[in-house]
């Protein structure tokens, strides 16, 4: 088990039938966007062409900032609602395509920019899972 199951299931309610998988898969790569997201725009900035970058930097720091935020959301659930789970999954979805696409467009020069393309995209992914599994 990680870290973020075992959490789930020391929840002392029922989590109302949501799938533990994709949650847990979901909140994990959110995380792990976060966290590529942070470290692709430090190197983004200590690159030489730091300049052509700034795109690049300014969509790692949101995404990392949204993935951030929903992770924390996803691991609340007293007073659980399912629209706004709905709508912070929809807005990661959204952001994680967006800087996923940003740092694919750099990730042939920089292999900080594949790495977190990749991040984005298997973030990406979970979100819309997760959604799928929501109904």
């Amino acid at each position: 088990m990680t870290m973020v199951k075992d959490m789930l299931a020391t929840y002392p309610q029922d989590l109302g039938g949501v799938d533990q998988d994709k949650l847990t898969r979901c909140i994990e790569e959110c995380i792990a966007c976060a966290q590529a997201c942070t470290a692709c725009a430090d190197a983004c900035l200590s690159e030489g062409m730091v300049g052509e970058l700034t795109k690049c930097v300014r969509t790692d720091m949101d995404c990392a900032d949204i993935c951030t935020a929903t992770a924390d959301v996803l691991s609340r659930h007293t007073g659980y609602d399912a629209t706004i789970t709905r709508a912070v999954l929809q807005t990661c979805a959204v952001v994680c395509k967006a800087c996923g696409d940003e740092c694919a467009s750099h990730a042939d020069m920089h292999e900080h920019c594949r790495i977190c393309a990749e991040a984005c995209r298997s973030c990406e992914q979970a979100c819309d899972n997760l959604l799928g599994a929501l109904g």
